[in-house]
């Protein structure tokens, strides 16, 4: 089976007051220009956005993992502990905070960390959710088979349409139709272009 992420190990090293002292003041620093929005957004609230971030896109959004290797840490900044290495290129992966270059993720299975801006990539994937999946010719659960989809494939979302039930997306080498409750990567209100 292939894993997504694996927890780093993490060697025991003394912490001094200094350090303390510095960390307690960047998290404090932190939470101070964090968007209120963007703080006040829980793991199941996704029904408003905010444009006022230092990207200027919204929050919360969907996105993916640019490399193969991807360091989450548990704050924004390259001092923070490493709790997370992502192994997967392509995992779609939730943004729902931001502080300067690092981006406030969280993962399909509830997972959230920092991780930096370069790591990640506009290009919108979708993971399988729960059981082997049909992908289908047409936005019909009558339409013809074309493959069945095992659960945590990342399929690439070729299209969404806002009002529409389902997602045309592309998986090793098909292309297709999905029903879009099937898939975390994209909201049920969402149009994908």
């Amino acid at each position: 089976m292939n894993r997504l992420f694996a927890r780093r190990s993490q060697t025991a090293r003394p912490i001094t007051i200094w350090s303390r002292a510095v960390a307690l003041a960047v998290i404090m620093l932190a939470a101070a220009l964090l968007p209120q929005a963007a703080r006040a957004q829980g793991p199941g609230q996704a029904s408003g956005t905010t444009t006022n971030t230092p990207s200027g896109q919204p929050l919360p959004r969907f996105v993916s993992l640019r490399a193969g290797e991807v360091n989450m840490r548990s704050g924004p900044g390259v001092q923070y502990p490493v709790d997370w290495v992502y192994r997967r290129r392509h995992l779609p992966i939730e943004v729902i905070a931001e502080f300067q270059t690092w981006r406030k993720v969280r993962d399909h299975q509830g997972t959230q960390g920092w991780v930096h801006q370069t790591m990640l990539d506009g290009e919108r994937t979708a993971i399988v959710l729960g059981r082997t999946r049909t992908l289908r010719a047409e936005a019909s659960s009558d339409a013809r088979a074309l493959a069945r989809l095992e659960p945590d494939v990342i399929v690439r979302i070729a299209v969404c349409p806002k009002d529409g039930g389902w997602c045309r997306v592309r998986a090793a080498g098909f292309e297709g139709w999905i029903r879009r409750v099937e898939l975390w990567g994209v909201r049920k209100d969402e149009a994908v272009e």
